[in-house]
């Protein structure tokens, strides 16, 4: 397909659609990057699946642990769903037009979906803080109805910024070209593409990329100091251990999520590489939902008796 650039003199009305450029400077591999792509979106459909229906089968799993858990494979599922069909559906079809509609619309889900994810790993961290910091108190204070508050304010927290932000990009002008170098519509190379002073959205994208990922990533660590802190205190090795083990797959999926996600959004405009944001994009956005299943029920010990359990009665 040719890939036409728009003179900065034309008029921005005159954008209805953009090109996602996705991965089509690499033309001798997109077959093998429609094969891994598939796989790894087949996997992670299966893998958070799996886990959302284990959890609802089995009765030992009915702890709330597993309910964020369950809300969080789900949370996984939208999040990707939202990206790859539509880089696997360019490849396969080698068509990267997207209208702007579709372009504002996929930004929007999933700069939400993403707001969700990062508040819902510190709810999770809360959860595990309370679990080894309080465990007399654990089941007053994670009762039924705190966990679904917590589940309704983790996926609704983020809506109005990042409507009302992909409202304030999608207002700008587009007049220095209408492609796109990324795989799907985030904001730092939407942004490129503006003409005009985009100082005032830039800021805005800081501020909220710090009250919904810089403050939740604080508040996980708080909960991590003072759950070490307890650990250490343990009377026993095997105790800790055994707390240690229980929070290390937590930890392990805050990393993998909050350290590329955190470089992209609060690295200024002018440092972005078109080459660096695609790389760091695929570890948030495909490789890490693709793991995170693996690193929570491998590494699960109920979960794992709960599958032999299961296979044992069918």
């Amino acid at each position: 397909m040719k890939h036409t650039d728009i003179r900065e003199e034309d008029n921005a009305s005159a954008v209805t659609q953009f090109l996602l450029l996705g991965f089509s400077d690499l033309p001798n591999l997109q077959s093998f990057l429609f094969g891994v792509f598939s796989i790894m979106y087949l996997i992670m459909l299966i893998a958070n699946s799996f886990i959302i229906v284990i959890t609802k089968l089995d009765p030992t799993l009915q702890k709330p642990m597993y309910f964020f858990l369950v809300n969080f494979s789900f949370l996984e599922i939208c999040y990707v769903s939202v990206i790859l069909p539509r880089v696997l559906y360019s490849i396969w079809t080698q068509d990267r037009n997207i209208s702007l509609l579709a372009c504002a619309t996929q930004m929007c889900f999933f700069l939400m979906l993403a707001a969700t994810e990062s508040i819902f790993l510190a709810v999770m961290s809360y959860d595990r803080y309370v679990a080894i910091c309080s465990p007399l108190h654990y089941p007053l204070v994670m009762s039924p109805r705190k966990c679904r508050q917590l589940a309704a304010g983790s996926w609704l927290g983020g809506m109005p910024f990042q409507v009302g932000q992909t409202c304030q990009i999608f207002s700008l002008h587009f007049c220095n070209s209408n492609q796109i170098e990324h795989f799907f519509c985030d904001i730092p190379p939407v942004l490129k593409l503006a003409c005009g002073d985009t100082s005032v959205i830039e800021m805005y994208v800081y501020v909220v990329a710090i009250l919904l990922a810089a403050i939740p990533f604080i508040l996980i660590l708080t909960s991590y100091s003072k759950i070490i802190a307890t650990i250490l205190r343990l009377p026993t090795a095997e105790g800790r251990s055994k707390a240690f083990f229980t929070c290390s797959s937590h930890l392990v999926v805050v990393v993998l999520f909050f350290a590329p996600a955190s470089i992209t959004y609060l690295m200024p405009k002018s440092s972005h590489s078109a080459v660096s944001d695609k790389f760091l994009s695929l570890f948030y956005t495909i490789i890490t939902p693709v793991f995170n299943p693996m690193i929570y029920s491998l590494r699960n010990k109920e979960v794992i008796a709960a599958l032999r359990r299961l296979l044992l009665t069918t």
